[in-house]
C-alpha cells in the first residue's frame, strides 16, 4: 500500500503508528509486515506452520479479545510461553513497566477515513491500515497476578474437536472419497479426499480436509472469493494467494482443534517459493491472512458482528480491525485494496 496522501483511485492510506513512541510519518505497514514474515522465512521458520495451541490464541490482556488475521502469525511466531499481549499504555495503567531492552511487536488494524466526494457529495469511507505496538506479558514487570488469566486446560479430544468443526460448518459441501487424491471441485461444489484409512494418522486426514474446506468457503454461495472463482491456472497470482489462504486457514483450524501441525518435508523449496512471492508483492501476505481469517470464521460459524461493541476496553484499535474485515475487505479487495494483478 502506498503511504502518504490519498490517491484518486482510492487506494487506502498507510497511517502513523499508535504507540508511546514519537509518531513516525509515511510508514508503509504492508512492507513492515512483509519484512517480518520474510525475515522469519529466511530463518527457516514458516509462521503459519507454528501452532498456537500451547501458548493459547494470541490475545489482548485487557480486552481479552483475540488478535486476528496476520497478527495471529506475527505474535505466535515470537514463541512466548503465553500468547497474551498489551500496549505500553495498558501496562502503565496497570502500574506495570516494560523490562529494560525489551522490544515491541507491531499489530495491524483497520481504521476509516471519511471523505466527501465533490462530484456527488456522498460520504465515502476509505480504509487506512495502521499499526500499534504490543508487548508480551513476560516482557513486563509489575503486572498484578490477579490480572493474568490462567491458561485453560484442553479437556476436549482433538479428533472429536475436528469432527465438531466439520459438522458445524454452515453450508458445508458434500465430502466424497471417490479418488485417492484431495481436491475441491468448484464447479460441482464438493470435496474429494482419499479414504481415511490411507492416511498415516487421523490428524493428517483432518488437516487435509481442513485445507479443502477453506478452499470451499470461496464458492460464490459462501464468501465468493475472487482468487478461487477467477483463477486462470496454477501459475497465476490468484492461484498462489488461494493456496496460501487455504494453508493459513487450515493451520488456524488445526490449532483451534488442538491437532499437531505437520512439518513439511520440502521446507527449503517451499520457503523459497513463498519468499519469491512475498518479495514481489508486499500486499500478498496481509491479503491472504485476512482471507484465511474470514474463511476460518465462516467454517467455525463465528458471528464476529457480536464482538464489535467493545470500545471501552480498546477504544479504536480492535473495533476498527473487525469492522474493516467484516464490512469492507471483501468489497474493496478486488478494486481498491490489493489490486494484485497490477
Amino acid at each position: 500500500m502506498k503511504s502518504g496522501e490519498e490517491r484518486k483511485d482510492q487506494l487506502p492510506v498507510i497511517s502513523k503508528t499508535m504507540t508511546h513512541n514519537p509518531i513516525h510519518h509515511n510508514v508503509d505497514v504492508y512492507q513492515l509486515v512483509t519484512n517480518r514474515i520474510i525475515e522469519l522465512l529466511e530463518k527457516g521458520v514458516i509462521p503459519w506452520q507454528q501452532p498456537w495451541t500451547d501458548g493459547g490464541h494470541p490475545r489482548n490482556l485487557i480486552s481479552g479479545r483475540n488478535y486476528r488475521g496476520i497478527n495471529v502469525w506475527l505474535l505466535n511466531s515470537l514463541h512466548f510461553q503465553r500468547n497474551i499481549f498489551l500496549t505500553f499504555n495498558q501496562a502503565k495503567d496497570l502500574g506495570a513497566t516494560i523490562k529494560k531492552g525489551e522490544k515491541s511487536t507491531p499489530v495491524v488494524f483497520w481504521k476509516w477515513l471519511e471523505k466527501t466526494n465533490p462530484e456527488n457529495m456522498e460520504t465515502e469511507r476509505i480504509p487506512i491500515l495502521r499499526y500499534y505496538n504490543v508487548f508480551n506479558i513476560s516482557q513486563c514487570e509489575g503486572i498484578p497476578k490477579d490480572k493474568i488469566p490462567e491458561l485453560p486446560e484442553r479437556k476436549i479430544d482433538p479428533i472429536e474437536a475436528c469432527e465438531q468443526i466439520i459438522e458445524g460448518m454452515p453450508q458445508r459441501p458434500e465430502i466424497r472419497h471417490n479418488e485417492q487424491r484431495a481436491y475441491y471441485n468448484r464447479a460441482e461444489d464438493f470435496i474429494n479426499l482419499p479414504k481415511p484409512e490411507t492416511f498415516k494418522t487421523q490428524e493428517g486426514y483432518y488437516a487435509t480436509q481442513f485445507h479443502e474446506l477453506i478452499h470451499s468457503t470461496g464458492h460464490t454461495n459462501r464468501l465468493n472469493r475472487r482468487e478461487l472463482n477467477e483463477s486462470r491456472g496454477m501459475t497465476t497470482n490468484d492461484y498462489a494467494i488461494e493456496e496460501l489462504t487455504a494453508e493459513m486457514g487450515a493451520s488456524y483450524l488445526k490449532s483451534y482443534a488442538g491437532i499437531p501441525i505437520e512439518q513439511l518435508d520440502n521446507n527449503a523449496s517451499y520457503i523459497r517459493y513463498w519468499l519469491e512471492r512475498l518479495k514481489k508483492d508486499k500486499k500478498y501476505i496481509v491479503h491472504a491472512s485476512a482471507q484465511a481469517q474470514k474463511a476460518s470464521d465462516f467454517i467455525l460459524n463465528f458471528n464476529i458482528e457480536k464482538e464489535l461493541d467493545h470500545s471501552k476496553a480498546q477504544p479504536n484499535n480492535e473495533r476498527a480491525e473487525r469492522e474493516g474485515e467484516l464490512k469492507s475487505i471483501r468489497r474493496l479487495s478486488e478494486k481498491i485494496l490489493f489490486n494484485l494483478e497490477k
